[in-house]
C-alpha cells in the first residue's frame, strides 16, 4: 500500500460519494421521499458498471493497478459498496465457489441487518 494508492482510492472515493448524495436528491425530488429509491438506483447502476468496468479493465485496459484503486474501489466503492459485494459474490461462484458465494451473500445480508439492528437497540437501550 502507497500514498499514490491511498490518494487514488480517497479522490475516487469523493467523487463517487458526491454522485450517490446527488443521485439521492435527484431521485427523491422526482420520485417522491417514500421510497428509498435513490439507494436502489445506485446500487444497480453502480453494479452494473463495476461489471462494465472490471471485464474492460481486464481485457482493453491492461489491468491497470492505479485505474481499478481510483474506479472500481473508490469511484465505484464510494458510489455504492453494493457493487463491491456483487462483483466479489459473482468472483465466487465463477471460481465455482457456490457454497462459499451463497454463505457470504446471506451471512453478509443476514448479518448486515442484524448489525444494524443491534446498533439501533444498544443506542435506544442507553440513551
Amino acid at each position: 500500500m502507497s500514498l499514490v494508492s491511498v490518494l487514488l482510492v480517497a479522490m475516487g472515493g469523493a467523487f463517487g460519494s458526491v454522485c450517490r448524495y446527488l443521485v439521492g436528491v435527484g431521485a427523491s425530488r422526482f420520485l417522491g421521499p417514500d421510497f428509498p429509491f435513490g439507494t436502489m438506483i445506485v446500487n444497480i447502476v453502480g453494479s452494473f458498471f463495476m461489471g462494465l468496468f472490471i471485464e474492460l479493465l481486464a481485457l482493453k485496459l491492461d489491468g491497470s493497478e492505479s485505474l481499478r484503486l481510483f474506479v472500481a474501489v473508490g469511484v465505484l466503492g464510494g458510489f455504492t459498496t453494493l457493487s463491491s459485494f456483487s462483483l466479489d459474490s459473482i468472483v465466487l461462484f465463477e471460481r465455482g465457489a457456490i457454497g462459499a458465494a451463497a454463505l457470504y451473500v446471506g451471512g453478509s445480508i443476514l448479518l448486515s441487518l442484524a448489525a444494524l439492528v443491534a446498533g439501533l437497540h444498544f443506542v435506544r437501550a442507553f440513551a
